[in-house]
């Protein structure tokens, strides 16, 4: 029979990890899918760790992975492909706001030849308007420079074996997991799902950190803001080639031209463009440092193989 790896990141989330195994544990049961559940811990603060063990003892099914520090959820999805086993590898949240469920339907699909199965929002939940704005503006900028429709998308998703490895090829240290599915190809198809409410804890993400996130995320996987600097730069120079045209028509109508005005605003337009310009180069130059350094995506302080092996 064939193993389904869910693979679950987890962030102190320690009042989800009993309920998350016991409820995913009994439903691809039920439906006699063979499977084992990866927990990584992202350096959680809380008991994460000690209740992936409890369920590893339990469940020797269960297995978990701790980080010696917090590398982020893009670290957590590529130590679970790593270390998964299995035929077919789902990612999937560990407070089941995207439906268990869904696991059996996408694991049908792969059944009958789909290597990538990608779980779309239906319905986003209850999340305020700012946070729908926001997110709906990043997924509308993510596929306009990448030529992928993700305004839906999610990490919820189901891959096949031969998808994996392909995955695991690419070297780079910082990724955008949620494009690379779409960019990988294979023979591909959507599942609707609606997100469910937490039952317990709370949402680790703040405003700060999606942002940060969607920044990474896209200097990650395209080099589009490089473009747009290009561009701005274009624009600017037409600007000022109006500007300059009319201020020599000016003079030689003999009409008197506000010098200082213009000449101020002129350097403070060439001057805050220029500041962008650097910051998005300087911006791409750091990523470039940081592959180059070639340090590892994460650190594993622990894994429950060790427990297993005593």
């Amino acid at each position: 029979m064939s193993l389904l790896s869910v693979i679950l990141p987890s962030f102190n989330e320690e009042a989800n990890i009993a309920n998350t195994a016991t409820v995913i544990g009994k439903i691809l049961e039920d439906n006699q899918i063979e499977y084992e559940l990866i927990f990584i811990d992202d350096g959680s603060k809380d008991r994460t760790y000690s209740c992936i063990l409890e369920q590893a003892q339990k469940n020797s099914r269960v297995v978990g992975l701790r980080f010696s520090r917090n590398f982020g959820k893009e670290a957590c999805i590529f130590a679970g492909l790593e270390r998964a086993k299995g035929d077919c590898c789902a990612v999937m949240d560990c407070d089941l706001q995207h439906p268990p469920k869904t696991l059996v339907e996408m694991y049908r699909l792969w059944e009958q030849g789909y290597q990538v199965v990608e779980g779309v929002k239906k319905a986003r939940g209850k999340e305020s308007i700012l946070y729908k704005i926001s997110a709906k503006l990043f997924y509308k900028m993510i596929s306009k420079v990448t030529h992928f429709d993700m305004e839906k998308s999610s990490d919820f998703k189901l891959l096949d074996r031969q998808v994996i490895d392909a995955l695991l090829r690419v070297r780079e240290n910082k990724t955008f997991f949620r494009a690379l599915s779409y960019w990988v190809g294979f023979k591909s198809t959507q599942v609707e799902y609606e997100v469910e409410e937490r039952k317990f804890g709370e949402s680790k993400w703040s405003l700060r950190s999606l942002v940060r996130y969607a920044v990474n995320n896209v200097t990650s996987f395209t080099a589009a803001p490089l473009y747009l600097v290009m561009i701005f730069g274009a624009v600017l120079l037409v600007f000022s080639a109006i500007i300059l045209v009319y201020t020599i028509i000016q003079y030689i109508i003999g009409n008197t031209v506000a010098g200082l005005t213009t000449l101020i605003t002129l350097l403070l337009i060439i001057g805050g463009s220029i500041m962008i310009s650097l910051g998005i180069i300087g911006f791409y130059l750091g990523k470039i440092y940081d592959e180059v350094k070639g340090r590892p995506r994460y650190i594993i302080a622990q894994n429950t193989d060790e427990l297993k092996r005593q």
